[in-house]
């Protein structure tokens, strides 16, 4: 049987559900504590302002950054490969993190577009070492955001990207890396 998280992590769960179900202005503090279940005096205990959620959010997504930054470098297909395939939105921890931090950056708050950019230069420096183009790098970069906004979209199968045309792809990139 799973452990129930952690209050400080119920707290987080809540916050990034508020940010991607009703947006920034309704997650407020006490918004996000009824969430989680705790007392304003409980969520205050682990993030003394709203501010310092937002810290917390930032940090989470960059820990789950990290095990996807190791996961694309030590990758057996490949790190290029490895990137692409996995840029597709499947509601993981990860993703949640994503959009959830995403919401608050669309709003304006620095502390999340700093974030965004910080997980975005962490990700192409992870490209890289296995492209000889830097301009080539960056244009896979920027296929996988499109992979990703494609796939968050949702919408009708017909329109979606499946997994026959994300290897077409992968094949194309690599063809024009010369891996």
């Amino acid at each position: 049987m799973a452990r129930p998280p952690s209050a400080r992590e119920a707290v987080l769960d809540a916050f990034e559900r508020i940010l991607i179900d009703d947006g920034e202005r309704a997650a407020t503090l006490e918004a996000t504590a009824r969430e989680a279940g705790v007392s304003k005096g409980g969520l205050l205990y682990h993030f003394g302002t709203k501010e310092a959620l937002v810290d917390g959010l930032v940090a989470r997504l960059d820990r789950l950054v990290d095990g996807d930054v190791a996961a694309i470098a030590q990758a057996p297909e490949g790190a290029v490969a490895h990137y692409l395939r996995t840029s597709v939105a499947t509601g993981s921890p990860l993703d949640r993190a994503f959009v959830a931090t995403a919401r608050l950056a669309q709003g304006g708050h620095p502390t999340a577009q700093a974030g965004l950019r910080s997980i975005r230069r962490r990700w192409l420096a992870t490209i890289e070492p296995h492209v000889a183009d830097p301009t080539l790098a960056l244009a896979i970069s920027l296929i996988g955001d499109g992979l990703y906004f494609n796939s968050a979209l949702g919408g009708e199968a017909d329109d979606s990207i499946g997994r026959d045309e994300v290897d077409a792809i992968v094949a194309l990139v690599e063809r024009l890396a010369g891996s």
